[in-house]
């Protein structure tokens, strides 16, 4: 099960006496456009549309077999549950070209024994044997932008009227940035009171 949403904000709730928390995440209706088979494209897959974006989610055939979802059908929040673990995946917030200081945590320089104004710098990139400099050497460069997927968020509540999802945690992105909503798994339904054994246990006691 999937969804595409928008992250609005961070904000808090209150669960069982303590603060949590939450990223609101504003989940539009999707509607299936294309439903992908093995037999006809190769791989299955199910691809959805929200306003003018348009994603596809590799599926294990399951989700269009077991669930009947089909090309026009419409996707809301309804399928997600609270306390569902998700993955949720987006582009984090681009940070521009930035030093080596910020973008891989080097220290930087010495602050004193003559050092002026190469307190970020650096230092070498090589020895002068190479005569070049060695691939994957960090060094300055764009920050930010990547694709990132955050895994094991937990939902802690639905607005089904507003369509509006709570994932306790922070989501990557900046606000009003499109995410990706995948189910990794449900927790078991709630037992029931266990009654049962004890009213066998109470009959055995008195045979």
């Amino acid at each position: 099960m999937f969804l595409l949403g928008r992250k609005l904000k961070m904000s808090q709730t209150w669960q069982d006496k303590k603060v949590v928390p939450v990223t609101v995440i504003k989940v539009e209706p999707n509607k299936v456009s294309l439903v992908r088979t093995k037999d006809r494209d190769g791989y299955e897959a199910v691809q959805v549309v929200v306003g003018r974006t348009k994603r596809e989610f590799r599926t294990d055939g399951t989700a269009h077999s077991e669930n009947k979802i089909k090309a026009n059908d419409v996707i809301n929040v309804s399928i997600f549950e609270e306390n569902d673990i998700v993955d949720i995946r987006g582009v984090s917030k681009g940070k521009g070209f930035q030093g080596v200081v910020k973008r891989h945590g080097f220290s930087g320089g010495p602050k004193t024994h003559g050092q002026k104004n190469r307190h970020r710098a650096p230092g070498s990139i090589g020895s002068t044997a190479a005569q070049r400099v060695v691939p994957g050497r960090r060094m300055a460069g764009r920050m930010g932008g990547d694709t990132i997927t955050v895994k094991n968020l937990k939902i802690a509540g639905i607005d089904k009227e507003n369509n509006i999802v709570l994932l306790r945690g922070a989501v990557p992105g900046i606000p009003g940035g499109l995410v990706e909503i995948r189910l990794r798994k449900r927790p078991p339904a709630a037992k029931k009171a266990e009654s049962a054994p004890s009213d066998k246990k109470a009959k055995a006691k008195s045979k």
